[in-house]
């Protein structure tokens, strides 16, 4: 089973980062409302901005919490190249 670590831009502009194994799924959660992280509460997502495949769900915790210490100007960053590695 694949793990990936993601990213969505919420309708504040703010940065939420989590892992699972379908994203798209994970996606609708979050925009709906149903399933979706405590944290979007009240600043729903808005925008996935990255995605990027672990080997293993540790690996992909692990990630996550790399991710999530990042300030923000580094996460702009990410974000940014995986856009740009979408358009090569």
């Amino acid at each position: 089973m694949n793990w990936y670590v993601y990213i969505v831009r919420t309708t504040k502009g703010k940065f939420y980062t989590g892992i699972s194994t379908d994203v798209e799924r994970r996606f609708m959660e979050h925009l709906t409302g149903f399933g979706g992280a405590k944290a979007l509460k009240g600043d729903p997502a808005e925008e996935l901005v990255y995605v990027e495949e672990a080997r293993d769900r540790s690996d992909a915790s692990q990630r996550e919490y790399e991710i999530k210490k990042l300030k923000r100007k580094q996460k702009e960053q990410l974000v940014q190249e995986f856009s740009l590695s979408l358009l090569s």
